[in-house]
C-alpha cells in the first residue's frame, strides 16, 4: 500500500469517527440520553444498583461526554461495592468537568475509605476551587476528617471551624461537634472533649457514639455518675451495637 493510499485511509477513519461522535450528539439523542439518566436516577434513590446501572449504561450510549452520567454510575457501582468501577466512572466525570466538584469530593470519600489520605485531600481541595460548589461544607468536613486521621489536628480544626462560620445551620454539625471532641480528646483536653461531645447529643440526640465517648470522657475524669448516664443512653439507643456491647461493659465495672 503506497504512501498516498494510507493518508487517504486515515483521513477516510478520522472522518468516519468524527461523524460517529456528531451523529451521537444531536439534540435528540442528548434527549434520550436525559430520559435513561432520570431513570437511573430514580433506581438509584431507590437502592436498585443493578437497574440503576443498566438504565445510566443506556444514558451513555446516546451521550458518552455527559459528565453527570459518569458522576451517577460511579455512585452506583460503589453501591454494589464495586470500588475500582466507581474510581474510574469518578475520574471520567473529572476528565469531562474537571469543576465538577460533587465528583471530586466523592472520589475523596473513597480515597479516604483506602486511608490514601493526602488523595484525598487533594480531590476535596479541587471541590472547594470551584466557587459555584453548591455545597462546600461536606468536602470542608471530609477534609477536616481526613487531617484528623493523619492527626494533624491543627489543620482539622481548621476545616471544621471553617464549616461553622461559613454554614453554621448546616446538619452536619451533630457530627462536626462529636469530631472536634474527639480532637480534644486524642489530645487529653478533656474538658473541651466533654463540651463538644454534649454539644453534638444536644444537637442530635441519636448519636449514640458521641455518647460512647462521653461517657469514656467523664470516666477519665472521675465522673462516674455522668458516664454512667452517658453508657445508659448508648444501651438505650443501640443495644446490640459494638457500642452498646462496650457500653454494658464499661456499667458493669463502674463503681
Amino acid at each position: 500500500m503506497n504512501l498516498n493510499i494510507k493518508r487517504q485511509l486515515f483521513f477516510f477513519v478520522c472522518a468516519l469517527a468524527f461523524l460517529v461522535v456528531s451523529c451521537t450528539n444531536t439534540p435528540w439523542h442528548r434527549e434520550q440520553s436525559e430520559v435513561f439518566l432520570n431513570k437511573g436516577i430514580s433506581f438509584l434513590e431507590l437502592g436498585n444498583y443493578n437497574n440503576a446501572i443498566r438504565e445510566l449504561l443506556e444514558a451513555e450510549k446516546y451521550h458518552s461526554r455527559n459528565p453527570k452520567i459518569q458522576y451517577y454510575l460511579g455512585m452506583a457501582y460503589h453501591g454494589k461495592g464495586m470500588e475500582s468501577e466507581a474510581i474510574e466512572k469518578f475520574k471520567k466525570a473529572i476528565s469531562l468537568d474537571k469543576k465538577y466538584s460533587e465528583a471530586h469530593n466523592y472520589l475523596g470519600k473513597l480515597y479516604m475509605d483506602n486511608e490514601r489520605w493526602d488523595e484525598a485531600i487533594d480531590q476535596f481541595e479541587k471541590a472547594l476551587e470551584n466557587y459555584l460548589y453548591d455545597t462546600p461544607s461536606y468536602a470542608l468536613y471530609n477534609m477536616g476528617w481526613a487531617y484528623y486521621s493523619k492527626k494533624d489536628y491543627n489543620r482539622a480544626l481548621v476545616q471544621y471551624r471553617e464549616v461553622i462560620r461559613s454554614d453554621p445551620q448546616t446538619r452536619l454539625m451533630p457530627q462536626i461537634m462529636k469530631n472536634i471532641g474527639l480532637l480534644y480528646y486524642d489530645q487529653n483536653n478533656l474538658v473541651e472533649a466533654a463540651h463538644h461531645f454534649e454539644k453534638s447529643v444536644e444537637m442530635d440526640s441519636s448519636l449514640f457514639d458521641a455518647y460512647f465517648l462521653l461517657g469514656q470522657t467523664y470516666l477519665k475524669m472521675n465522673e462516674s455518675g455522668k458516664a454512667r448516664s452517658a453508657f445508659q443512653k448508648v444501651l438505650d439507643l443501640a443495644p446490640e451495637s459494638t457500642f452498646g456491647r462496650r457500653a454494658r461493659n464499661y456499667l458493669q465495672n463502674i463503681r
